[in-house]
This record gives structure tokens, sequence and C-alpha cells, in this order.
């Protein structure tokens, strides 16, 4: 079914089963950090963001792979329809989060790609993790692809301004800029490795 100049809209079906995947993996979740709560843990999960892309961010990836502009395309080709951001106080808190992930029933992980240990380019930071989840609807199963991204709270900050500063057009010195922000990742990735450090020596001595 061809999303392009019709009357149909990617907000139907399509759009219900991308929130239902939001709605699943969230509530999963949360039942993690009440259950780490109850059992005298701490919750390595500091908040979760999560979105569902919009019709026209979706219309758009699909035209820039070279994909059919369709719902079953929509659905089945594009990882990042329905996502969850997950941040973390701490490194160790994103691996933690990445194992626990690849445990949970009805999901099946596409890929992973640990951004953290091999940084992109520009100097961003993220665990992903690609996956499809096995939604129930009203007693039929539907498989709804979904991207999970797991960082700590520097590693969000930086993503959050970088993303920003990029839509900014007609800027003097791009190339400053841009080594400027890699900079910038870099230094908020060496606080994380010292805040990480802090921790384990306080644990230690506990």
């Amino acid at each position: 079914m061809d999303i392009t100049g019709t009357s149909h809209s990617f907000y139907g079906n399509s759009r219900v089963l991308l929130e239902g995947a939001i709605i699943e993996l969230t509530a999963r979740l949360d039942l993690m950090r009440s259950w780490w709560v109850a059992n005298g843990e701490r919750d390595p999960i500091s908040y979760v963001i999560s979105r569902v892309k919009s019709e026209d961010s979706m219309r758009e990836k699909l035209r820039r792979r070279g994909l059919p502009v369709t719902l079953e395309a929509a659905l089945n080709e594009i990882n990042d329809g329905a996502g969850v951001r997950v941040v973390c106080s701490y490194i160790n808190d994103v691996y933690r989060i990445a194992e626990q992930i690849r445990n949970l029933s009805g999901v099946t992980i596409v890929c992973e790609k640990d951004y953290i240990q091999a940084p992109k380019p520009n100097g961003y930071r993220s665990y992903h993790t690609n996956l499809v989840l096995d939604l129930d609807v009203m007693g039929t199963v539907h498989k709804v692809n979904a991207e999970i991204q797991i960082r700590t709270i520097a590693m969000d900050c930086w993503a959050s301004l970088e993303h920003q500063l990029k839509y900014k057009h007609n800027v003097k010195n791009q190339s400053v800029i841009v080594d400027e922000l890699r900079r910038c990742a870099d230094e908020m990735a060496t606080t994380d490795l010292n805040m990480q450090t802090i921790r384990d020596m306080i644990r230690a001595q506990n």
C-alpha cells in the first residue's frame, strides 16, 4: 500500500503497532526498575524517553534508502520507527541494561552497535540495539521493529546539543565547530570514565 499521494496515512494500524511496541518495551523497563528497587538494589536507569517516527520523517527515510514508500516497508524495513532511549548514570549501567534487553522474552535482537567503544567520527557515543518485538494485539501476534538507544546522562546531553547545532545553517567556521564538538564529546567521555571510577571506589569500600 503506497502512502505517497494517497488518502492513506502512516498514522493508521502501523502507528498503533509502533506505539504498542513502545508501551510494551517501556513497561518492561519499568518492571525491571521496580524489581531492582524492591530487592534493595540501585535503579540503574535515570530516565526513559520514547517516540514514534513522524509520518514525514518516515517517508523521507524510506526515500533516502531507496525503499518503496509503503506501510509494509515502513514496518518491516525501518528499524527505528519505534524508538526508546534509556539514559543511565554510569557506563556500566548501559551494558547492564543491554544485557537485560537481550534476555527479554518475545524479543529477537537483530543487531547491536556499540558507539561507546567505537564512537562515530563526530564524537557521538551510545549503545544501539535493533530488535523485533512479538506484539500481541487482540490475540494476533505482530512482529514490530524497534530501536533502543542506551547512553549515559553525559552522552545524552552532548547528543541533544549536537542535534540542535547541526541544524544551524550558514554558520562560519564549520570545521572549527565540528572539531570543538568532537573535543567536547571526548572530554565528556573522560568525565564518564572518571565518574565510573569514583562509583567503583565507593562500592569497594562498602
